[in-house]
């Protein structure tokens, strides 16, 4: 005599296993939260990181820089100075921004341009003229020099001769020192900075002065 074997169990036993587990909303958003936050916190350690190693390879130093025009034998104030950020060449003998307190109170040992870096070798006894150089002033006519004309401009100075001669006419290459306001009369005095020689053959010579503009290079 068979026996039949109940297979209805076993149907709904298999039913009951196939059937997918699915969480509940607020459990899948409570395990993402914490997996979002983590990777906020890599993001931010990676940037202070990055910004570290930035500051560690930054090669620059704060130096001392000329923030005015400063005539050669002067004492320096501080607001003949500012602080500039470079990456230094070792033959530049630059003045260190923390040398401030030092440096104020010195002499300038020769003229100081705006926006110039501060050498060691700016500072001391008077240098200026350099040895070899002399420092002339010449009355220049209206339309004898180019307008706009200013201190460290390379002119080449020609002393134009009266109607009629025929000698070549003396000439030099200087630099300009200053620049002074044009008078009634329509001349403007310049003070040029060439060699001593230069300067006593067009201190010597007759005629008007003409100033030409020239790239330094030349």
């Amino acid at each position: 005599m068979s026996t039949a074997t109940p297979t209805r169990p076993t149907s709904r036993r298999a039913s009951l296993d196939s059937r997918t587990v699915v969480d509940p909303p607020g459990t899948r958003r409570r395990r993402s939260v914490p997996r979002l936050l983590g990777g906020a916190l890599l993001v931010v350690l990676g940037a202070v990181a990055f910004g570290v190693i930035g500051l560690r390879a930054d090669p620059g130093i704060d130096v001392l820089a000329v923030a005015r025009p400063v005539i050669a034998g002067t004492q320096l104030g501080d607001a003949d100075l500012r602080v500039v950020h470079i990456v230094p060449d070792e033959d530049l003998r630059v003045v260190r921004a923390s040398e401030r307190s030092t440096v104020v109170g010195r002499t300038a040992a020769v003229p100081l341009a705006a926006g110039a870096l501060l050498t060691t070798d700016q500072l001391g006894t008077v240098t200026d003229p350099p040895p070899g150089q002399s420092v002339i002033a010449v009355g220049v006519k209206t339309g004898r020099a180019p307008s706009g004309l200013a201190p460290g401009a390379s002119v080449l100075v020609v002393v134009v001769p009266q109607s009629g001669a025929a000698d070549t006419p003396p000439q030099a290459r200087a630099v300009v020192r200053a620049v002074d306001l044009t008078d009634s009369s329509g001349i403007t005095v310049v003070s040029l900075q060439m060699s001593a020689e230069s300067a006593v053959r067009i201190a010597a010579a007759t005629g008007d002065v003409a100033l030409i503009l020239q790239n330094p290079g030349r």
